[in-house]
């Protein structure tokens, strides 16, 4: 087993928001100078092979992230033992996650927003369904969450 952390982001088709907060941990992680294995899937499986939305690789390339060449994916059984933390996006994915998370999995699942500190238990809302203002928004939550997270992490250190 590597000493490296690993992180997989999960929303619920994998081309919104879990791509996203990959994208911001990944940055966030390398600001820091800590290597991380990151990676982004869905629970479930309608945009399998998909690039993310091109809303959500416009608002990463407005913040100077390249997403373009992510491809969607859906969550595992090996998911859980190959991750240390496996991050929900929302509620519901956290529910799945856990309903499928096989006995003595080595990952730990909690939402993302859990990692900023008042906002515990608070969805990152999906901005699927909306205008380009809603991919800002989970923009600004999943920057707050990678950050939050990263911390932790590297208070653990």
């Amino acid at each position: 087993m590597s000493d490296t952390p690993s992180v997989l982001f999960v929303c619920l088709g994998n081309i919104c928001r879990s791509p996203l907060a990959e994208a911001a941990f990944r940055a966030a992680a390398e600001r820091a100078g800590l290597e991380v294995e990151v990676d982004s899937a869905g629970t479930g499986a309608w945009h399998l092979g998909d690039a993310p939305d091109p809303r959500a690789q416009a608002i990463a390339r407005q913040h100077g992230l390249d997403i373009s060449g992510y491809r969607a994916r859906k969550v595992t059984r090996a998911d859980y033992d190959r991750f240390d933390h496996m991050i929900a996006l929302d509620e519901d994915n956290y529910e799945t996650l856990h309903i499928y998370r096989p006995e003595g999995a080595r990952a730990q699942v909690t939402m993302l927003l859990d990692h900023v500190p008042g906002r515990e238990r608070e969805p990152v809302a999906d901005p699927y369904y909306g205008g380009p203002g809603g991919f800002e928004s989970t923009w600004e939550d999943v920057s707050a969450g990678a950050a939050g997270l990263l911390q932790g992490m590297v208070a653990r250190t």
